[in-house]
Formats: C-alpha cells, structure tokens, sequence
C-alpha cells in the first residue's frame, strides 16, 4: 500500500457516503464558479455603466479571485479545527448576504467590494467539499471522486456565462446577483438538513500553532509544492482567459456578450471532458502520470492557439476557442490529480493542504486575469491573449518537471 495512505485511514465506516451526499458536494461546489464566470459577459458594459475603465471593472473579476483565495487560506484549517459543517454554514450565509447586497451597487466601488465579499463565503464550497472528499477516500480514489464531482458541477459553471450574457442584456446585471444568492441560499438550507459531519475524530486542530505548524510541514514537501504549483500556473491558463477573452471577443471582435457565452460553452464542454477522464482513470494510472498528460494538452492547445490567430487574425471567437478545447481538456485532467495529490501529502491536514492550494490556484489567477485585461485593453488581435497561453503552459510543464518528476526518479 502507497506509504502516503495508511489503512487506517479510510474505516469501513467512511466508504462511499449516500449518492444524496455526492450531489451535494457537486452543488455546493459550483457556487464559487458559477458565481464567477456568471458576470463575466457583463464586464464590458459596466465599463460603460459606471462611467470607468475596462482594467477597473476587471476588478471584480480579480478581486473575486483574491478574495476565493485568500479565504480558502483561512476556511480549510478552521474546517480542520472546527468541522466541516459550520464553516460551511457561515460560508454559505456570508455568500448569500453579499450577493443580495451587490444587487444595489450604485457605483464600481460598491460592486467591487459586494464581489469580493461575495467570494469569500463562495469559496467555502470548494475548498471543504475537497477536504470531506479526503476524508472519505484514499488518494487514488480521491482524484476519482473530485474528477466526477468537477464533471458534474461544471454543467453551472459551463452555463453560467450563456445565462450571465442572457440576463444582462434582456433583464440587466443585476439579476446574475440575485441568481447566485438564490443559489446559495438554498445551498444553505440543504446544507443543514442533510450533510454529515464528516471530519475524522483524531483531526482536531489547534488553533494558530497547529495552522502554521502544519503549513511549515507542508511547504516543506517537494511533492506537494509540485502539485500546488502545477495546479495553480496551469489553471492560470483558465483565468487568463477570464481576463482577456470577454475583451477580444465583445470588443475587439465586436461580438455580444451571449455570442461571448455561448461560444464558453466550448471551453466548458473540454473541462468537463477531462474531468470524466480522470473520474475513470485515477485509480488505474495514478495521479502523477495523467497530470503529466493534462499537461501535454494544455502545451499543444497553447501552442495552436498560437498558430491561428496568426493564421487568421481576423477570422472571428473560433480562433481562440477551438484550440482552447484542448487547453480546457488538460486542465480538467491534470487538476482534480494535482488536488487529490496535495491534499493526500499529509492526510491528517486535509483542510489546510486544501485551502492552501486554492489559495495558491487563486492568486495566481487573479494576477494572470488582471495582468491579461491590461495587456488586451490596448492590443488590436488576440495574439498576446494567445502567447500568454503558451508561457503559462510551458511553465507548468516546468514545474512538473522540477518537483514531481526529477522527485520521483
């Protein structure tokens, strides 16, 4: 058995819970990005809504990010200190308030600030459906488990910019809003009535010592740094796109904002693929190896991505997302290993190995989304969307190099 999964683990008890427990970790998990990518279509008529600047409305994007990541860093080890459920909980009611609030927003700042509240509670879903789906598997098979929860759920995430550019324009951005508290109201409630604590008794915490010690042993590692650091530049890749896409298309393309979401779809449809891959996949080729082929897809859809735009730069959305199936594809394969990976470094850790690396994976992508609005508000092709795709690509195919597969050998 692997060293890094004792049998001791995983008791009888914890084996696969309920199929109603499953469905709710799907749910629960896609408010964060559905909460995301759901304004995204919207971005730039706010521009021009509240009288500011592209790279400014850009901010409720990437403050989003930050705040998902910076509050992932916080609500993995209290769920390791707490329990699972009333983090959630508070996650979820937090989510709820701020989306209402944001509903009101008579200024860019006030929506900024409403956004980033709301992403503090929306990460609670991701980052403790992770670490209940640790709790109740071993490595191999948490990689499964996250793969057929992320296949599931990305169905929101894949609609939500389609419905996002369908609200804003027959109803106003407004109502995005009041879709996603809704969302996470209801979330709430069931949240309440039917999940389990699932947080294993020998995993108490300690309070800030046990949160910085525990971090200390985990930064530590080489592999988990490996995992963290693919899952996060890699993914960049995702959020790049997020920054400068609504742009080139509605902009540069002069395109609307439901072409711009149906036209997602695409990318959604790849993520989702890959995510169904992995769900079958794990357990028999193991984590590392299919990273390794997430990675492969994402440096050849970078690459081509390259290729037509400079073979057509003016040939329309198809330039950008045909080849971004392919880049979708390898981020569905190589994350949901590289999660299972990180959060199985130190299993008695779950939470903060979780909450670390979604504060990682956000971060980063909040400066990649907010870097690539700046670089695309003043280009004219989507070239420098395209060439960001390729250095992001290679540098995770670097990472991977360094610290999973030299680690190995």
């Amino acid at each position: 058995m692997d060293a890094q999964t004792p049998k001791a683990e995983v008791p009888a008890d914890q084996r696969p819970a309920r199929p109603g427990l499953i469905v709710l970790l799907m749910v629960m998990s896609a408010i964060g990005p559905v909460s995301l990518n759901i304004l995204v279509p919207a971005t730039p008529g706010l521009a021009v809504l509240f009288d500011t600047k592209v790279e400014t409305v850009q901010l409720t994007l990437s403050l989003y990010l930050f705040g998902l990541a910076v509050s992932q860093l916080v609500l993995g080890p209290l769920s390791d200190r707490f329990g699972r459920k009333p983090v959630l909980l508070a996650g979820l009611f937090i989510t709820a308030a701020a989306s209402t609030a944001a509903m009101f927003s008579t200024s860019i700042g006030m929506l900024i600030l409403f956004r980033s509240l709301q992403a503090l509670g929306a990460s609670s879903g991701l980052v403790i459906g992770r670490a209940i789906i640790r709790d109740l598997y071993t490595r191999d098979r948490a990689a499964a488990m996250i793969g057929l929860v992320t296949t599931v759920m990305v169905l929101a995430p894949m609609a939500a910019p389609l419905i996002g550019g369908i609200l804003d324009t027959h109803f106003g951005w407004e109502y995005t809003f009041a879709l996603t508290g809704a969302m996470a109201a209801l979330v709430l409630a069931w949240v309440f009535l039917a999940l389990p604590e699932t947080r294993p008794d020998h995993i108490t915490g300690g309070g800030v010592r046990y949160i910085v010690s525990e971090s200390r042993e985990l930064l530590s590692d080489r592999r988990f740094l490996g995992y963290m650091l693919v899952a996060a530049i890699g993914t960049a890749t995702f959020f790049a796109f997020l920054g400068g896409g609504p742009h080139v298309v509605v902009s540069i393309m002069a395109r609307t904002s439901a072409e711009f979401g149906v036209w997602f779809i695409a990318t959604s449809v790849g993520f989702m693929l890959g995510n169904f891959i992995t769900s079958r996949s794990s357990q028999r080729y193991g984590v590392d190896r299919l990273i390794a082929i997430g990675l492969v897809l994402l440096v050849i859809g970078s690459v081509a991505t390259v290729a037509t735009v400079a073979a057509f730069p003016d040939g329309g959305p198809w330039t950008v997302f045909v080849p971004q199936l392919a880049i979708s594809l390898g981020n569905g394969i190589f994350l949901p290993n590289c999660v299972a990976g990180a959060v199985s470094v130190r299993p008695k850790a779950a939470g903060t190995a979780s909450g670390i690396t979604g504060f990682v994976q956000m971060a980063t992508g909040a400066v990649a989304a907010q870097a690539m609005s700046h670089i695309v508000a003043t280009a004219s092709t989507a070239m420098p969307l395209a060439v960001a795709m390729v250095v992001l690509s290679g540098a995770a195919a670097l990472a991977f190099y360094v610290f999973l597969s030299r680690a190995r050998r």
